[in-house]
Parts: structure tokens; C-alpha cells; sequence
């Protein structure tokens, strides 16, 4: 450091400074070197694999399907009527639950009925099936279905009322079965029992 003309120059003295700072820079740098070498060398040991290598997992899963099946009740009581005249009531819920979980579904239900008897079951206390019919009333359904019901006049073999088509997956189908009995002029007095059976397919 010198004055002149009363100002200190201390460009010497920088200059040493940059120099030692240059020095211990040098100095310290293998040293640095060796640390951060050191410290990826850790970090390389933990890795265990790259991005590229994350592993993928298969997942499966089973949807379970069920059966096909139609419900109704044990007994129905259709009322009374004199002779020549029709007697009706209504079988209700008939329901038919289709848990096939199956891509195209389709089912379809039919009725057939008994001859009505009473007393000892002779002619003259029977009553044919074919003189009653069964109307499907109202359907509805759950899940994806269409339905569509026809009228018949019944018989002891069954025949379709209620068909199921363009399913999906699970689904119901819900209505009220209206009977109709066209009691002859010459029936016999006396409460009749007759067996409507229904089933699905």
C-alpha cells in the first residue's frame, strides 16, 4: 500500500487477496471434489432403480353372476260371481330377477293353469282353464331390459305372457298378473281352487 497525493492504493493488496482467495479456492477445490464425489457415490448406492424401471402390476377381479329366477305368491283369492257372470282378481307382484350378469339378456315367462274343481271334482264341478285368460298389467324394471306382455287365453300348457330381450348386465322385471274367469251358466256352486303356475326361462 502507498499514498500519493494523500490516496491509498491498495490495488497491491486486492491483488493479494484475489490471489490468496484464488489459492484457497485450489486448495480447498480436491477436497470439494472428493466430498461431492463422495456424497454421489452415497446417493448412487440408495437408488435402487430408475424411473424407466418402475415395475407395473396386473390387477384382476371376479363380477359373480347369479341366477334366473321368478317369484309370485303362494295364493291369490279372485273374488266371487254368480254363475254367467266373470270373476277377476289380480296375482301380484309377479317378478322375474335375472342376476346372470350376462352381455345380451333375454328371458321369457309363461303361465299355463289348471282346471278349477270343487266339491268331488266331477264334470259338472269343473271348470276348463281355457275359460279364463291372463293379462299382464303394468311392467317395471330395474337395470337394462325390455319387456313386452301379451294376453292369452290359458291352458293347462304354458305359454309365453311377459318376453325379456336386449339386456344388460343384471335386471328385474315387476307387473300384476289379472285373471279373468268366465264362469259357465251351468257351474256348480261351491269355492273352486285351480293352480297357476308360472315360470321363466
Amino acid at each position: 500500500m502507498s499514498m500519493h497525493g494523500g490516496k491509498v492504493h491498495i490495488y497491491s493488496v486486492l491483488a493479494a487477496g484475489v490471489a490468496i482467495t484464488a489459492a484457497t479456492v485450489m486448495a480447498a477445490g480436491p477436497a470439494m471434489a472428493s466430498s461431492t464425489q463422495s456424497g454421489s457415490q452415497a446417493t448412487g448406492n440408495s437408488v435402487t432403480s430408475s424411473p424407466a424401471g418402475d415395475p407395473d402390476t396386473t390387477l384382476t377381479f371376479t363380477v359373480n353372476v347369479g341366477a334366473l329366477s321368478l317369484t309370485a305368491p303362494a295364493t291369490a283369492d279372485l273374488g266371487s260371481g254368480d254363475p254367467g257372470t266373470t270373476i277377476s282378481g289380480v296375482v301380484t307382484p309377479v317378478v322375474v330377477t335375472d342376476d346372470r350378469a350376462l352381455l345380451a339378456a333375454s328371458w321369457t315367462a309363461t303361465a299355463s293353469e289348471s282346471d278349477w274343481t270343487t266339491g268331488g271334482a266331477t264334470l259338472a264341478e269343473t271348470i276348463p282353464a281355457a275359460d279364463a285368460t291372463y293379462t299382464p298389467g303394468t311392467i317395471t324394471t330395474t337395470g337394462t331390459i325390455t319387456t313386452a306382455g301379451t294376453p292369452i287365453t290359458l291352458a293347462n300348457a304354458p305359454a309365453p305372457v311377459v318376453v325379456g330381450s336386449a339386456g344388460v348386465g343384471n335386471n328385474t322385471a315387476t307387473w300384476d298378473a289379472g285373471i279373468a274367469v268366465a264362469v259357465p251358466a251351468g257351474a256348480v256352486g261351491g269355492p273352486y281352487t285351480g293352480t297357476l303356475s308360472q315360470s321363466v326361462s
